[in-house]
């Protein structure tokens, strides 16, 4: 149902959430170094190490939960909720106390909006984080700043970011003709700034891109997209090394059921919409609050990869 707002991840799904991270107390003392007497070399410096600090205790935080057992659906919401936690520091460091704006006119609003993957509410670990940094108009020389700072800080901390810097204009032209734009932005999810902005596009997203495009066409395209997929990762479904992501029945084939479902019926989630969806002819299979259970299996095995290299990394860092 279109309510008029981006989707969010379901946060009270996540267990002890000031255990992975807490946002004031890493926000207080941001602050405390952001206005002490030093250089301004030495308190960004300063304000880097906290953040790095922090994202290192959530994230072993995140491992010690999996390595007692936490399901996949466990650990990519936490990274999600850890990152989107990181982030909101990081932008109210960049608008509040590196360049503070009293009176901001409408063309300094600035919202930052999560797509992809991160967007849905999953973040695996070592995944890009998706940015979308939305703009009412043109960008002014003071939101470049704001966006260039969040930006480095992320960069700095080692974060893989893909980004983009649109207006609402921006988004909804370029959606109309290019379908990854189109896709990510199904997925796109207010994460902070101007609320009212992210509102705005998911409206003339609605209405201008999915409303205005015939859902055949979109069917259509994303099927020819697996196809090719598919040709890519090596057509058998039966590989003795399968690729759980973008091979034949991996994880991306599961994106693309559940990108066609929202599409064509209009919901921001489809497993949560299952009962108004199944009253309209579409069966969901095993339906968890979020994924399919062989979704979670595929999630558990692609964590448990990325785990197992980051930890043999570590050993031979160590060596």
């Amino acid at each position: 149902m279109d309510s008029g707002t981006l989707a969010t991840p379901i946060d009270d799904d996540i267990e002890n959430r000031g255990a992975i991270i807490r946002r004031r107390t890493l926000q207080a003392e941001i602050e405390a170094i952001a206005w002490a007497d030093l250089p301004p070399a030495e308190r960004r410096a300063g304000v880097l190490a906290e953040l790095r600090r922090t994202l290192d205790a959530g994230r072993a935080e995140i491992r010690r939960r999996f390595d007692a057992g936490a399901p996949g659906s466990a650990v990519v919401r936490a990274h999600c909720y850890l990152a989107d936690q990181m982030i909101r520091a990081i932008y109210d460091h960049a608008t509040l106390n590196l360049y503070p704006l009293a009176n901001p006119s409408t063309g300094e609003r600035l919202s930052l909006v999560a797509l992809g993957g991160y967007g849905r509410g999953e973040l695996a670990p070592q995944s890009d984080i998706d940015l979308l940094f939305l703009l009412p108009y043109k960008i002014t020389p003071r939101s470049e700043q704001v966006v260039e700072e969040i930006l480095y800080f992320l960069w700095d901390l080692g974060l893989k970011v893909g980004h983009a810097t649109r207006s609402v204009d921006d988004c909804i032209r370029l959606a109309k003709n290019d379908l990854v734009i189109c896709t990510s932005l199904l997925e796109a999810r207010w994460l902070w700034g101007d609320q009212e902005l992210s509102q705005a596009l998911r409206r003339r997203f609605r209405r201008e891109v999915v409303r205005g495009r015939s859902g055949a066409r979109f069917v259509e395209a994303k099927l020819a997209e697996r196809d090719e997929r598919h040709k890519r990762a090596g057509a058998s479904r039966y590989a003795l090394e399968p690729n759980v992501k973008e091979g034949k029945g991996g994880l991306r084939d599961l994106h693309t059921l559940y990108w066609i479902a929202k599409y064509l019926y209009q919901v921001d989630d489809v497993a949560a919409e299952a009962a108004r969806l199944a009253g309209e002819g579409v069966r969901l299979v095993n339906a968890t609050p979020r994924r399919g259970v062989e979704g979670w299996k595929l999630i558990d095995l692609e964590i448990d990869d990325t785990f197992g290299v980051t930890t043999q990394l570590a050993e031979e860092d160590a060596g």
